[in-house]
């Protein structure tokens, strides 16, 4: 079930409904249970045999979790089971996600010493939709009790609502037990100024969604099955329009999870803190899918050693952040070039000691414009990210290094027609308008309609709504990319 979709419109409401009546009588367990049955059934259109896999990591990770409890300060039991849990959750990611990428690389390598082998050994698996997420959410339950950050629960129907909890389940935020758990096992009252704001963000979430990422989709599409015959100018508009369709329609689908979540009297965490005003690769990091890069941080680079050891150590550490982050996003090769395009970007940000400076504000803190200086950081950064995407979006690297030849060599300009025979002039205007607008609204990711005057917010929402409706088509599937990692 998606989100942008006519099912979930009528999905949604019923749940909240009947969650709230059998909250008012106190009934915590069954409030949990309508979640975890709500989240199996949302979860289940997309492949009903797919809970299994679920089902499975839920089991494992719940008991793994009181085993390492029970056997803390035994020295290596409470390792044993700890370890029990990563390969589990590992093995499950891997067999579905990389098992033919692993063997067509073998195939590959092994002809390059002149034998030849049939590919006979790859299978034809489907990959289950959000299991890149599910999987890192139970093995950081389990990492979190070895290092005595939380105690595990012993309610099974607690922590299998923390597991599969619909709004996140599919494509994040990645949360952590100490959050999501702690939210799940109390009780929770309405809030009716949590429930608006959380209607708030879930209408932003959609126009981002709907309006943004799939209305410049047909143009990313043309372009880049096209990019053999297109001029530089073409592809520098084909990339730039990706970054801002992977954007809308990742950080959309955060809104949405956050949005929804709140209606149920639960917060999540940020995903997205407006990236594309970030000042530098560093800084970009910091607000890009923040649930991820926050789980590397805390259970691989940190682990490493971070920063605390020598230079060269921690240029090691951050390559092995940033080519796991790119081969946890896809089997393919074009998504490990992408990491390691990012580690290669964010190395000398990191030693000329950079990497930090931003953490704590946005661009033009105490100003209504940014200063010159600033406009060239946030233009260089966005460059350099979106020339990465590149790697993101091909489907080969041949195709990578052909589109980025093919940018570097055909100058020639042409205008690009609309494959659908739209005008790109109101395309232009729509982006710019989204980036001034969200520009305006930079401090705070969670207020996506802050106005004084209720007349102006209502115009808002007018607008907004009536854009929605005028993008929207069920007839064609707009799932959401980040559903295929």
């Amino acid at each position: 079930m998606l989100f942008n979709s006519v099912e979930y419109l009528i999905f949604l409401p019923t749940v909240f409904i009947l969650y709230w009546i059998i909250g008012k009588f106190n009934l915590l367990k069954l409030q949990n249970g309508l979640i975890l049955v709500a989240s199996y059934f949302f979860y289940g259109l997309w492949d009903w045999r797919f809970l299994f896999l679920i089902l499975a990591s839920t089991i494992v990770d719940y008991l793994v979790g009181i085993a390492i409890h029970k056997k803390q300060g035994q020295g290596e039991k409470g390792k044993l089971f700890l370890w029990i849990s990563v390969i589990f959750n590992i093995s499950l990611l891997g067999f579905f996600k990389y098992y033919n990428f692993f063997v067509d690389s073998f195939v590959d390598m092994v002809s390059l010493f002149g034998y030849s082998i049939k590919s006979t050994w790859t299978l034809n698996i489907i990959l289950p939709v959000g299991i890149s997420f599910y999987t890192f959410q139970t093995m950081s339950y389990s990492l979190d009790i070895y290092y005595k950050r939380i105690k595990p629960t012993h309610k099974i129907l607690d922590f299998a609502t923390f597991v599969a909890f619909f709004p996140q389940l599919v494509a994040g935020p990645i949360e952590r037990a100490s959050n999501l758990l702690g939210q799940i096992t109390n009780k929770r009252s309405f809030k009716y100024e949590q429930s608006v704001e959380g209607l708030k963000l879930i209408l932003w979430g959609l126009f981002k969604k709907m309006v943004i990422a799939d209305g410049i989709a047909p143009i990313v599409d043309d372009i880049f099955a096209n990019y053999g015959t297109l001029p530089s100018s073409t592809l520098i508009l084909g990339v730039t329009f990706f970054s801002f369709q992977v954007y809308g329609d990742f950080s959309g689908y955060s809104d949405i999870a956050i949005g929804t979540a709140k209606l149920f009297g639960i917060e999540l965490m940020s995903n997205f803190k407006f990236p594309n005003f970030s000042r530098n690769v560093a800084e970009y990091w910091q607000r890009w899918h923040v649930s991820l890069s926050t789980w590397f941080r805390h259970y691989l680079y940190i682990p490493l050693g971070g920063s605390r050891v020598s230079k060269l150590k921690s240029i090691r550490n951050i390559s092995i952040i940033f080519l796991v982050s790119g081969f946890w996003h896809g089997a393919n090769w074009t998504f490990i070039f992408w990491g390691g395009f990012h580690a290669l970007a964010y190395i000398p940000v990191f030693l000329m000691g950079r990497n930090t400076i931003y953490k704590d504000n946005v661009v033009a803190e105490n100003s209504v414009f940014p200063s010159f200086i600033e406009i060239g950081q946030l233009v260089l950064t966005f460059i350099i990210v979106t020339f990465s995407r590149i790697f993101f979006r091909s489907e080969s690297l041949t195709d990578s290094f052909v589109f980025i030849k093919r940018l570097f060599t055909e100058f020639q300009w042409e205008p690009y027609h609309h494959p659908m025979g739209y005008r790109m002039i109101d395309y232009y205007i729509l982006l710019a308008a989204f980036v001034l607008y969200e520009f305006r609204i930079r401090r705070d990711e969670r207020s996506p309609f802050k106005f004084k005057s209720p007349i102006v917010r209502f115009c808002a929402y007018t607008l907004v709504i009536f854009c929605i409706l005028l993008f929207f088509d069920d007839g064609v599937d707009r799932s959401f990319i980040y559903f295929q990692f």
